[in-house]
């Protein structure tokens, strides 16, 4: 694999016996600031940014406000802009597209079937990703193998399929939620209360619930679906997805 950033082929399988840090090293030297983390302001994320945020205090940070979002969201996002000084890239939806899906489909359109679902996270959240990715050559993700069936087989660093000549980095990949959640206590990281809440995987809120004790953590997005479908398009292995 090689990207026209590096100009070399990228070893995949040589990451993955380096630390999330090694990792993030290499990914912030390599793509300075064409590359960016994409942060949904979950507990992993934030991690992630805390980590960054030590070996560059400048690096790139950018979220998507579906329109969607519980308050608690809005409040984590506070919390990081007070505690970091930094500058958050916030990405909105486009706004006659929303306005034009919900005149034609409802606001909740997304309980009716999948292909609804899919057709609002489109637009509340892939379009506004792929116009961050316009600017960046690598992105960074807090995404995990064990959150969900749909991620077992990730790897530290990949080839986004879907976006090619991308890069895409998961320096936690192969954290536990145990590993995520010491990280937050011993560092201070701020974190959405929600978490607190049962909310172990937040998106927007009319998606979400808190899910019972034993539960898959992803058991509260999308939980009218199959767990092999809940993806909203944002991170998927190939464009058929």
């Amino acid at each position: 694999m090689s990207t026209a950033a590096t100009k070399q082929p990228i070893d995949i399988q040589s990451f993955e016996s380096k630390s999330a840090e090694e990792v993030l090293r290499w990914a912030l030297a390599t793509f300075g600031q064409k590359i960016a983390l994409a942060s949904s302001m979950s507990a992993e994320d934030n991690v992630v940014f805390d980590l960054m945020w030590k070996i560059n205090p400048k690096a790139r940070i950018f979220t998507l406000d579906t329109g969607r979002l519980n308050q608690e969201t809005y409040d984590v996002m506070d919390a990081l802009r007070n505690k970091y000084h930094m500058q958050l890239e916030v990405m909105f939806p486009d706004a006659s597209a929303v306005e034009q899906m919900v005149r034609a489909k409802g606001l909740n359109l997304f309980y009716e079937s999948i292909e609804n679902r899919k057709l609002c996270c489109g637009i509340r959240k892939v379009e506004p990703l792929n116009r961050a990715l316009a600017t960046c050559d690598a992105w960074i993700t807090g995404l995990r193998r064990d959150q969900a069936v749909t991620r077992g087989t990730l790897t530290k660093v990949e080839l986004d399929a879907p976006k090619p000549g991308i890069v895409k980095v998961n320096p936690i990949a192969d954290w536990t939620s145990e590993q995520v959640w010491a990280y937050i206590k011993q560092h201070q990281v701020p974190y959405n209360k929600l978490h607190d809440l049962g909310y172990p995987s937040i998106g927007c809120e009319p998606c979400t619930r808190a899910v019972k004790p034993g539960e898959d953590p992803r058991a509260g997005r999308w939980w009218w679906e199959r767990p092999e479908q809940k993806e909203c398009g944002l991170h998927v292995k190939d464009s058929k997805h």
